[in-house]
């Protein structure tokens, strides 16, 4: 099983602007990508620089007016999703280095403000169990709603709210599982079965791993039910949504349009 992608994006500048693009998927022993072709509009300047935890690349650009990017891949995922339930999680003391910054606050997820909360609705779970019904409760609690959030939204105002988009889904979770002490990234990726198609965001949760004495594993969680971890394609991680955007510009710009389609091909 292999996943077709297919994406194109357009801004405008009125003078020369640094930009950074995150956008294509990943090379990783997880999913093995079977074809790629990036093109990008005249830029007086093109380098490309490790993305965060070395997944990924980023792209940077220096431009002036009209920039498009057209990108198509098709990638196999193989990767093997765990029982998360099963899974228990790792102590403080017995976690990666690498992993350490996954607990802490971030831009958009201030786990601090959560401890009390995911200690009087998820006290009787640990681990995997704690992760998968905290999946649940979004699921239950929570409505997909495009156009309800935007850039500055976090994942305070998203429980507040109790609505969002997968963005804020993947926010939420991530808060929830650091405040419960269980390392979380956000995942930028491909996925096809998301609807309205786009970029989709997931959470991944650093537990341990059955099969290595003392190890971890990241596994993938979308609360939204719209990817399978299996079918899902990584672009990036990092803390929340502003270390793994698509496109962040360094000066104004005039985001002019996107489109995205994902689907599963021979």
């Amino acid at each position: 099983m292999a996943i077709q992608i297919k994406t194109r994006f357009a801004f405008e500048t009125n003078q020369a602007t640094d930009a950074l693009l995150q956008f294509e998927a990943a090379a990783l022993p997880e999913q093995h990508i079977r074809s790629a072709d990036t093109r990008l509009g005249d830029a007086e300047h093109v380098a490309r620089v490790a993305a965060m935890d070395d997944i990924g690349e980023r792209i940077w650009i220096r431009t002036n007016g009209l920039f498009e990017v057209s990108y198509e891949a098709i990638v196999e995922p193989q990767r093997i999703a765990a029982d998360l339930s099963s899974l228990s999680a790792l102590g403080p003391h017995d976690l990666p280095g690498e992993t350490v910054q996954y607990l802490l606050d971030s831009r958009y997820c201030h786990s601090d403000r959560f401890h009390n909360f995911v200690n009087a609705e998820f006290g009787n779970t640990s681990g995997g169990q704690r992760v998968a019904a905290i999946s649940d409760w979004l699921t239950q609690h929570f409505t997909y709603a495009p156009g309800s959030s935007g850039p500055s939204t976090t994942a305070i105002d998203s429980m507040i709210a109790r609505q969002g988009i997968c963005r804020d889904y993947a926010h939420v979770l991530v808060t929830l599982a650091r405040a419960s002490t269980i390392p979380a990234r956000y995942v930028a990726c491909f996925a096809p079965g998301v609807t309205p198609q786009d970029f989709h965001a997931v959470a991944e949760v650093f537990l341990a791993d059955p099969n290595v004495k003392d190890g971890g594993t990241w596994q993938i969680v979308d609360a939204t039910g719209m990817a399978d971890p299996q079918k899902t394609v990584k672009i990036g991680v990092g803390r929340d949504a502003a270390d793994v955007s698509f496109l962040t510009t360094f000066g104004a710009n005039r985001f002019l349009n996107c489109s995205v389609d994902v689907s599963e091909c021979d």
